[in-house]
């Protein structure tokens, strides 16, 4: 469950991204009421190495424009196979011994420790165990050599790591040994607030003494400080200052004898603002000034959004100083918008927002309301909106009518301007059952008033087209539909895609999309099923004719039109059923040249006439208009009377794909 809270002015609608794709909810992800996003069943699916892990957003948008939450990456938990294991060692009695493997989990993984089989237990002072799989043992006893072996567990597993012999050797009599680092600091980069260990472990005879210092020369201080075992520093609550680094010394008692070793702790912060942009009112044709700065280390980057989506600089927007100011000339209500500043580093993101709202003074109009469309004819729609109020009026001196196509670019946008009188207006010239984008402002003087609200209508003309799709099987429970487009846009405002299972009625959904998607993967399926896929175009004047296919999820799934079905073992008859009627044309084509040859010779004029008969079908060889051929009689009235010529045509046998040609 991922919590996305949001307050303003409502209704505020809550969408969810996934990597900066929108979030399909249905049966596997919802958004409940209150905008947490709830994901049941999170997987990853092998065969088609999809997965619902990822960095996930909230949007929340209402009228005044939208925001953009900060990003929670969420991960698939995992436990794979150790990176090191641990190895055999012998020490002498009395000495150090130092185990460690590694392991990277996600979430991290807790190690514990095994001797024998048995859980080890640490209460021993004389065992040390650190978080990231390290064992320490001073002071070795006979006892405590064993097969020891690390256990790694978290939520998706528990890995136990191959087994390493700990020998303990006696010495008669310890001879003298220089001190040694057998383990010293590495370098390490935490968050602030976070716990820091860096570990120093040393051997020698006598046993050394192991202190801690900066290389700096500042004092490591108390608080917060920890010695853990017999030399590894613990800094708990770790802050910017803790920063450094840091030299371990292992030192023979009553001697300058030493040995060193050094490593550097870096402390993180995510950003933190020190000065954030302020929301601000400001008339069309101003400036508008947003200033945002953050600390944090590293030095955090800043971006720029609006109403969401990334800010580009253009003509009128500028961003200087680093990105630490947003400045907007020459205002126009397009930059009317919410504006966030958002600083990310490799600690963490931070975001502040502030809102340009465009101030509306006495001298300009209000926005048109009440704008409606009525189709006309398949070239013309009739416009109107409601006449506004006398004082309003005054000031006005023309309204302009915005119009284009549904689907093209602004670029491509019309206009119509009209007197200040009229409350109507009719455009012509427009292109049959097409839909239309319209907005209208009002003029005075000074400038324009905000746009109305943006309504479409449909040309009379008829309904789109029957679009044509294809469909392709994913795998059992999933299969992706195309379509295609149409040439010209405005030719409809979307299409229908429904679904439902042919053994089972009541699996069934039905999604619309805008005119410019094409795609639509549907998923989570019955496993091996039959479905069948129905897909519309519409506009303003209605539904086009559905077109319909079946699709069968099964491995190697075959597409077959609704109704139809598909039997391998006829493939071979319907070839012979075309041989067969070739055959037979080019046999009456003969026919007929005989009976003209016969005619020249004898040199009359005969009335010919010619039948056929129409037996039953044999083997489904189809003949002359469309009737079966087993015969075909020819014969010659003439004024000596010949005797009737009778030719019998047999079809040609059936000839099979790949056995010859006939």
């Amino acid at each position: 469950m991922l919590d996305c809270q949001v307050e303003g002015e409502g209704p505020i609608s809550i969408t969810w991204r996934r990597n900066g794709i929108p979030v399909a909810t249905g049966v596997k992800a919802t958004v409940l009421g209150n905008g947490t996003l709830l994901i049941r069943n999170f997987s990853k699916r092998r065969e088609s190495n999809e997965t619902d892990a990822g960095e996930y957003d909230c949007a929340a948008q209402n009228r005044y424009g939208m925001l953009i939450s900060r990003k929670a990456r969420v991960q698939l938990a995992s436990l794979p196979k150790f990176l090191s294991h641990p190895e055999s060692v012998a020490v002498d009695e009395g000495g150090v011994a130092r185990l460690t493997c590694q392991v990277n989990g996600i979430p991290e993984a807790n190690i514990t420790w095994q001797r024998d089989r048995q859980h080890l237990s640490t209460e021993d002072p004389r065992y040390t165990l650190l978080p990231n799989g390290v064992l320490q043992i001073t002071g070795v006893r006979r006892t405590d050599g064993g097969l020891f072996r690390c256990v790694a567990s978290n939520i998706a597993n528990t890995r136990y790591s191959h087994e390493a012999q700990l020998s303990v050797t006696v010495a008669g009599s310890r001879i003298y040994q220089e001190p040694a680092i057998l383990s010293g600091p590495q370098n390490l980069t935490i968050n602030i607030h976070q716990t820091a260990i860096l570990e120093c472990i040393a051997t020698g005879n006598p046993r050394p003494i192991v202190s801690w210092s900066r290389l700096d020369g500042r004092s490591i201080g108390v608080e917060g400080i920890q010695v853990l075992g017999t030399g590894n520093l613990m800094i708990s609550d770790a802050t910017l200052q803790h920063s450094g680094v840091y030299v371990c010394s292992a030192n023979r008692p009553g001697s300058r004898s030493r040995r060193t070793a050094l490593g550097r702790l870096v402390v993180q912060a995510p950003p933190e603002f020190v000065q954030w942009p302020q929301s601000v009112s400001r008339p069309a044709g101003g400036s508008a000034v947003f200033s945002c700065t953050a600390s944090g280390v590293p030095e955090p980057h800043l971006i720029w959004l609006k109403n969401g989506k990334l800010l580009t600089p253009s003509g009128n927007v500028k961003l200087t100083n680093g990105n630490t100011t947003l400045a907007i000339t020459r205002i126009t209500p397009e930059d009317e918008a919410i504006y966030q500043c958002i600083a990310e580093n490799s600690a963490g993101t931070n975001q502040a927002s502030a809102r340009l709202a465009i101030s509306q003074g006495p001298e300009l109009p209000e926005a048109p309301v009440g704008l409606q469309a009525t189709p006309l004819s398949s070239s013309s729609l009739q416009l109107t909106w409601e006449q506004p109020t006398e004082h309003v009026s005054q000031q006005i001196i023309g309204y302009v009518l915005h119009i284009r196509r549904l689907g093209e670019p602004d670029s491509a946008e019309l206009q119509e301007a009209v007197s200040k009188t009229t409350f109507r207006h009719e455009f012509n010239n427009l292109e049959a059952a097409t839909t239309y984008s319209i907005y209208l402002k009002a003029y005075s003087a000074l400038g324009g008033s905000q746009q109305s609200d943006t309504i479409t209508a449909t040309t009379l003309g008829g309904v789109p087209s029957s679009p044509s799709f294809f469909t392709k099987v994913l795998n059992q429970t999933a299969m992706q539909v195309y379509w295609e487009l149409p040439s010209k846009p405005g030719k409809l405002e979307g299409f229908r895609l429904e679904y439902r299972g042919v053994s089972s009625p009541d699996v069934q959904g039905q999604e619309t999309f805008p005119g410019h998607i094409n795609t639509h993967t549907i998923s989570h399926l019955e496993p091996a099923a039959v479905y069948e896929i129905q897909l519309v175009a519409f506009n303003g004047n209605g539904d086009s004719p559905s077109n319909r296919r079946l699709v069968s999820l099964a491995e190697g799934g075959n597409t077959a039109p609704a109704g139809s079905s598909c039997n391998c073992d006829q493939s071979d008859g319907s070839m012979s059923t075309l041989l067969v009627g070739v055959h037979s044309g080019l046999a009456c084509i003969l026919c007929c040249l005989l009976f003209i040859l016969l005619g020249y010779r004898r040199s009359l004029f005969c009335r010919k006439a010619a039948s056929w008969e129409a037996p039953p079908t044999l083997n489904g060889v189809r003949g002359l208009k469309g009737h079966t051929s087993e015969n075909i009689e020819l014969s010659q009235r003439c004024d000596s009377t010949p005797p009737p010529v009778m030719v019998m045509v047999e079809p040609a046998p059936p000839v099979r794909p790949g056995t010859g040609t006939g």
